[in-house]
């Protein structure tokens, strides 16, 4: 979250950003609870410290002997004041936090206004001279994708990778992990569900409560992205400078419910409730967050470059970028059955904004002091995408469909999907 005073500070920056978001706040409410709060704050040390004259005063009476009865009268209208003061203070506080959970990221003074930026293209979209499918039919027809049977195990947007299908998730997975560890990368493999406090602290909750799957009996919510438990790895820890820059991999399921709009759009495996993702994530320092930035995105763009998948990198405007990003890219890969580009992978730099709320510090070497890291994290990459771009870019006219070379040796040297594979 932000801080407060720099809130206070720099209003005309947080109005510009939901400006620039195409998001509303009540800012000004939220300035009133503020100095209401701040008010009581100092009335009430002013009394407390009235009180602990008076209290004092009592003491040196008391030992001569004299009368203290009006003193004491005074010391409980003096406790009930500074009582009624606390609970006044408490009410503007939880407002003021409550403000601060809703309110998104400011943004990066490069994020875009209205569209996104195209950055750069890679590879070559491909050229068919036959009437090409799209991912759901190649699947069906191949018999390596069941959306029937997902429906009937689970329900609409759930679906059964079978044979080769379910092979070449895995290969992608473990191909992806590979690469990242060669990267520099460190692989973990944390808990597919979270509890509240770290699903509050990488900004999950409260805001985006409806889209997430809880466990009811057990208050645990079932990760919408690796992002979740790995950031939370170092909650209220304080780390060392020279651990920085620290980069974790992950494989994890995602669930995500996709309330409102988005669950009338599913299709085949573009969206779906249940995916398979690899995520990388990092804390920096906050000189070279943006730096680490690049280089994440770099990482995460060689996996499709391996897979000769032609994509294009975006810069993300306010209103799409995710609302604890402060700045950020999509790259998309080229999905032909629809002839336009499909995010496969979001690379954000969120500031200090989860380190806030998760209380993930570093001590400075030269100063002993504890300042807050920048947390960063993208897709590298949305496994199920991958699957849908692979099955769409290097289908052929009898159907099949070709394995990207580097998926060779992961697939036990399969390198065609046919019928009868």
């Amino acid at each position: 979250m932000l801080s407060v005073k720099w809130i206070r500070e720099n209003i005309d920056v947080v109005r510009d950003s939901l400006k620039k978001r195409r998001a509303k706040a009540d800012l000004d409410s939220f300035l009133r609870w503020d100095e209401e709060r701040r008010k009581c704050a100092k009335e009430g040390d002013e009394l407390k410290y009235l009180q602990n004259k008076k209290s004092k005063e009592i003491g040196k009476l008391k030992k001569e002997g004299k009368d203290i009865g009006d003193l004491v009268n005074e010391m409980q209208e003096l406790a009930g004041k500074i009582k009624n003061l606390e609970r006044k203070k408490k009410e503007y506080e939880s407002k003021v936090n409550n403000f601060l959970l809703n309110l998104p990221n400011r943004l990066h003074p490069d994020v875009p206004w209205d569209e996104n930026e195209e950055v750069k293209r890679w590879g070559k979209i491909p050229e068919f001279d036959f009437s090409v499918k799209d991912h759901q039919r190649i699947g069906e027809d191949l018999g390596i994708l069941d959306f029937k049977a997902g429906a009937k195990v689970t329900g609409s947007g759930f679906v059964v990778c079978k044979g080769l299908g379910a092979r070449l998730e895995r290969a992608l997975i473990n191909f992806m992990l590979d690469l990242h560890i060669e990267q520099g990368y460190e692989e973990v493999l944390p808990p597919f569900m979270t509890n509240t406090s770290s699903t509050i602290g990488t900004a999950q909750l409260p805001k985006f409560r409806e889209e997430l799957y809880k466990c009811e009996k057990d208050d645990y919510y079932l990760v919408p992205t690796a992002e979740v438990p790995v950031t939370n790895l170092h909650r209220e820890e304080i780390l060392k400078e020279k651990q920085l820059p620290i980069c974790y991999t992950a494989y994890t399921p995602c669930f995500r419910r996709e309330a409102g709009a988005y669950g009338k759009k599913i299709q085949g495996m573009i969206r779906v409730h249940q995916f398979n993702k690899v995520e990388l994530v990092k804390f920096t320092t906050p000189e070279t967050s943006y730096e680490e930035l690049e280089k994440l995105l770099q990482d995460a763009e060689e996996v499709l470059k391996r897979l000769k998948l032609p994509y294009r990198v975006v810069k993300l405007c306010g209103e799409e970028l995710g609302f604890a990003a402060s700045f950020g890219y999509d790259i998309e890969v080229w999905l032909p059955s629809q002839e336009r580009w499909l995010e496969i992978s979001t690379c954000s730099n969120f500031e200090s904004y989860q380190s806030r709320r998760a209380s993930i510090r570093y001590r400075e070497e030269s100063t002993g002091k504890t300042r807050y890291v920048h947390t960063l994290n993208g897709s590298g990459l949305a496994v199920g995408r991958c699957v849908v771009a692979i099955l769409e870019n290097f289908q052929d006219r009898e159907g099949r469909v070709h394995i990207p070379e580097v998926l060779w040796p992961y697939m036990d040297g399969v390198r065609i999907i046919g019928k009868n594979s």
